[in-house]
């Protein structure tokens, strides 16, 4: 269960938008985010020496997902000037290392293929290397802390802004403290069914949901027209028959949108969501706030 910590943001040059230096202040892993463009001031750091893992990140792949690329290297510094040579996609690297220069060759063996399990379970994220291999040979203790470091990691990972290993849905939500199914909300319209989850990101459409395969004459050649086109072109959405069907949870930025998605009109998603009792999003997320009054 998610327990409140303390992540302390470094940022060398002063510049936010610049190298950052991310870690849990009672822990040894540190995670170093550098931009491409920053590469050479990287190198002039201890740390680019060290044993590492590391994770490529850049352009949209055709699925309409950010890339990646999870690697692992002895000297994270010269791995990452080979990529900067070779790899042509990213434009951002954040580079997992420990603060006492204890990773060993077999953490970070274990930690690669672990991360690229764990991204590809979550599928957030496309990612560049292929298959995960198999497991390579890892001590019990140094899985033990393998483990420790992969979730302080996943952790800083996306504090500074890349949640590659976290599910897009709520699995089991909490209320009160306690573990429950998630709170599922449903759309339903000509043609169209969807199920999704109102989470801190946005609004979450699930894998097999329905949606309208055309669009009303109100909203042709306008933005929402463009933006249900873009959904098939990124293959989010797969035509079947009457209706096109979601091939895989996708995050829209908003309720609003996601029923657009699913109804092919404008539409209002505070009121087009409800539970399976009937009530709205609205009634159920934002008129269940406490008044100021």
């Amino acid at each position: 269960m998610p327990r409140p910590q303390t992540i302390q943001i470094y940022l060398p040059s002063g510049d936010p938008r610049g190298m950052r230096v991310a870690e849990i202040t009672t822990r040894i892993v540190r995670v170093i985010e550098v931009p491409r463009s920053q590469l050479a001031d990287f190198l002039k750091m201890p740390e680019a020496q060290q044993v590492g893992v590391y994770f490529l990140l850049g352009d949209l792949s055709e699925a309409g997902l950010p890339r990646a690329y999870i690697g692992q290297s002895g000297n994270v510094g010269n791995r990452l000037v080979q990529h900067n040579q070779n790899k042509d996609f990213w434009n951002r690297a954040m580079v997992v290392i420990s603060l006492t220069n204890s990773l060993t060759q077999t953490h970070a063996m274990f930690l690669e293929w672990f991360a690229i399990a764990q991204a590809t379970q979550a599928g957030r994220y496309s990612l560049e290397n292929g298959n995960t291999g198999s497991q390579p040979y890892t001590p019990a203790p140094l899985q033990a802390d393998c483990h420790e470091i992969h979730e302080t990691a996943a952790t800083l990972l996306a504090t500074l802004g890349q949640p590659v290993f976290e599910p897009l849905t709520n699995g089991l939500s909490t209320s009160k403290g306690h573990a429950g199914p998630p709170e599922l909300f449903y759309c339903k319209g000509p043609e169209a069914n969807g199920v999704g989850e109102y989470t801190s990101e946005g609004f979450v459409v699930h894998k097999g949901s329905t949606a309208r395969v055309d669009n009303v004459a109100s909203i042709k050649g306008t933005s929402q027209e463009r933006f249900r086109e873009q959904l098939v072109t990124d293959g989010v959405l797969l035509l079947q028959g009457k209706h096109c069907v979601f091939t895989r949870d996708y995050l829209f930025s908003s309720p609003s949108m996601a029923a657009i998605a699913i109804l092919g009109r404008s539409a209002n998603g505070w009121l087009e969501w409800k539970t399976e009792q009937g009530q709205t999003l609205d009634g159920a997320k934002r008129q269940a706030l406490p008044s100021l009054t």
